[in-house]
């Protein structure tokens, strides 16, 4: 950014302002998208849940009629597919997506109340952890090119990136589950307890936690690992890193304050990609420990046929992912001046 402060500040707001508009385009677009998918479904949620209730027992006709329009109107499926449309948006700027179908007559924004905490914590923590540690030892093995056990980090990562992390999950669960029986494989807490904040039930939380959060993160390590390692090695053969050399400062601080600090940023930028595509929730990982989080909450709807419960998770996951993306536009032009936002 150039000029004077008042200019500088008056073009940010500016790109602010364009920004969000882009941000409000793609949601819409996202949603709408979202919309058809669900309702292009074979499945019909009424006739579903009248053929469970009816399966039970004789229903006479009119009742059967009169509960095929009070579902209808409960689903948002009365009218024609305009009012539907409206009703749909009406819905979701009340953030209200109705009942859950599989799971009624509870509404969809309580289930997934319920599972968003769980995947929040998992990803949030794997991912921040997994971006730390491997920036931290892909900047010094970038640096530190003759490091030995940093080579040896760098074959170990290699090998871990290609991995799918489900296949690493299943590895965990087979050795810590059967092998060696040490922690839990399945499910957020122990049964047994409260969900409240007692010492019992963090713990219980923090166990269960281990081997999904540890299938996430040792394949996040290595991505992060080689792309930091990448960018440093780059990042070494500019012409201020070989006149910090030169000039005899300290490598430690050019490691810091000349190496790291530029090679970061496109780090940080994939970080808030990543942060905002937590609550797509880790679908494979958390079925294979039975993880109550979004992405299991995710697949039982799509057996259930529960598209409201589905779109209300998309739109969630929609939600998080433009605003990572956003996230990531307006810090952009602060943490690289390089970046114009004219």
């Amino acid at each position: 950014m150039s000029g004077t402060p008042g200019a500088a500040m008056s073009g940010y707001l500016a790109y602010v302002g364009r920004r969000l508009g882009q941000f409000l385009l793609v949601v819409f677009i996202g949603i709408n998208i979202a919309y058809v998918v669900t309702h292009a479904s074979p499945i019909d949620p009424v006739e579903q849940s009248i053929s469970a209730v009816t399966s039970y027992g004789n229903t006479a006709p009119a009742a059967i009629e009169q509960m095929r329009n009070s579902l209808r109107e409960l689903y948002g499926l009365g009218g024609t597919p305009v009012e539907q449309y409206l009703q749909f948006w009406k819905r979701i700027l009340r953030a209200d997506f109705g009942p859950s179908m599989s799971a009624f007559p509870t509404p969809v924004g309580t289930l997934i109340a319920r599972a968003l905490p769980w995947t929040v914590g998992l990803l949030a923590v794997s991912t921040i952890v997994a971006w730390g540690l491997g920036n931290l030892l892909g900047g010094l093995a970038g640096y530190y090119r003759q490091s030995q056990g940093l080579k040896l980090m760098g074959v170990v990562a290699m090998g871990l990136h290609p991995i799918p992390y489900y296949i690493l999950a299943m590895l965990l669960l087979i050795v810590f589950g059967f092998l060696w029986p040490v922690l839990p494989i399945s499910g957020g807490s122990a049964m047994n307890l409260p969900q409240t904040l007692t010492p019992e039930f963090v713990l219980s939380v923090l166990q269960h936690a281990i081997l999904p959060a540890l299938s996430l993160i040792l394949i996040g390590v290595g991505s992060w690992f080689l792309g930091m390692r990448s960018l440093v090695s780059h990042v070494v053969a500019e012409d201020f890193v070989v006149y910090a050399e030169l000039a005899g400062v300290r490598p430690r601080r050019i490691l810091t304050s000349y190496v790291m600090r530029n090679a970061l940023v496109p780090q940080v930028t994939g970080l808030a990609m990543s942060l905002g595509g937590i609550f797509n929730g880790a679908v494979i990982t958390e079925k294979v420990f039975g993880y109550p989080g979004l992405g299991s909450l995710l697949v039982d709807a799509v057996y259930a046929g529960d598209y409201g419960l589905v779109l209300g998770v998309t739109t969630i996951s929609i939600l998080g992912v433009s605003i990572g993306v956003l996230a990531i536009d307006l810090l952009y032009p602060l943490l690289d001046p390089r970046v114009k936002i004219s």
